[in-house]
């Protein structure tokens, strides 16, 4: 009877564990992204992380623990190569056997131009911006001034990247029906709520591909989340209605998509969307623009020169607050995106 039972618990043991082995092994790029995918698998297993908190994604060294969990991986997350270009040869090195699903590239993701200025212009918040496939004809659509036109025709001036984008299924539908460049793309789309309700249904539909025996709690998952991020959407929308109609200056430009988002406006950034150091005439030009505009605030972020933040600050009425597109502070993982929205939601509001 007492063997009975030992052979029977042994089994039942032996069966979960078989269960938990075929849920895929999985690495994201950073934490926005991670926290998606663990929504999505929450319950079932835990996505690895390959860019530690608080760190800057636009440059990385990896460690070796973040190298061997893109080695053991099944499928990789990651937001592409505009945000993380020296990801791409650790990708091809190391999860080479692993399907990587490249977000900017996914059907459905909206992604906007870099704003190469330092004074944001207008047209940068026009609605004919909100569908992604617009960039193809966006001559046609708006009306910009000479300033605008010479930043779009940079724009398309990148055309071929698209090319090395193999390992998404779908990449060549998407690029006939996407014609913008990536080199021009602003990287920081996990800023658009509606981008991560997208992203959540493409993680929830790429673990079921792989995982076919839990795909209905996949799905379940990736829904209970869209709803949470709407919830938390419908909350910030709310404390930053007093805050719509005044200027602010961002340490570098990482908050188009959470401006088109929540309908602010930022008036411009002391360093464009790649993070680069801005030149002093680019600082003096911000300056000029907080004093112009009677800018409210001027946010910095934990991962870059504070310095600058100062410089630009010196002699003006301006506040200042401390904005993070990444949730530095915050615990990474299935709750982490809605509190990211809440996070830099509050910070702006509190200014």
């Amino acid at each position: 009877m007492i063997r009975t039972i030992l052979f029977s618990a042994a089994s039942t043991l032996g069966l979960a564990a078989t269960a938990l082995a075929e849920v895929p092994r999985v690495a994201a790029d950073i934490t926005p992204v991670h926290g998606l995918v663990a929504r999505v698998m929450q319950g079932l297993g835990e996505p690895a992380l390959v860019v530690a908190p608080g760190a800057s994604p636009h440059g990385y060294s990896m460690r070796p623990s973040e190298a061997r969990a893109l080695e053991q991986a099944d499928l990789v997350f990651w937001l592409g190569e505009p945000l993380t270009p020296w990801l791409k040869v650790p990708l091809e090195q190391l999860a080479g056997t692993a399907h990587r699903i490249e977000l900017l590239e996914a059907k459905g993701t909206q992604v906007l131009p870099f704003r190469e200025g330092a004074r944001f212009e207008a047209h940068a918040h026009d609605e004919d911006h909100e569908e992604h496939d617009a960039h193809s004809d966006h001559d046609e659509e708006h009306d910009h001034d000479a300033h605008a036109d010479e930043d779009h025709a940079e724009e398309e001036g990148h055309e071929g990247h698209e090319g090395e984008h193999d390992d998404h299924d779908d990449h060549d539908d998407h690029a006939d029906e996407h014609a913008h460049d990536h080199e021009g793309a602003d990287p920081h789309a996990w800023l658009l709520p509606e981008n991560a309700q997208v992203w959540l249904d493409l993680i929830a539909a790429e673990l079921a591909e792989h995982d076919p025996a839990n795909a209905a709690a996949y799905m379940a998952n990736a829904d209970a989340g869209k709803q949470e991020i709407a919830a938390t959407v419908a909350t910030v929308s709310a404390s930053l209605e007093p805050f719509r109609a005044k200027e602010f200056v961002v340490f570098h430009d990482a908050y188009q998509y959470f401006e088109k988002g929540f309908g602010l406006n930022a008036a411009g950034a002391i360093s464009i969307g790649d993070a680069s150091k801005p030149s002093p005439a680019r600082i003096a030009e911000v300056r000029d623009v907080v004093a112009d505009l009677n800018v409210t605030c001027v946010f910095s972020e934990p991962q870059f020169n504070p310095g600058l933040v100062a410089t630009v600050l010196d002699g003006t009425g301006a506040g200042t607050a401390v904005l993070d597109p990444l949730g530095a502070k915050l615990t990474p993982g299935a709750e982490f995106y809605p509190a990211l929205l809440q996070d830099i939601g509050t910070a702006i509001a509190n200014c």
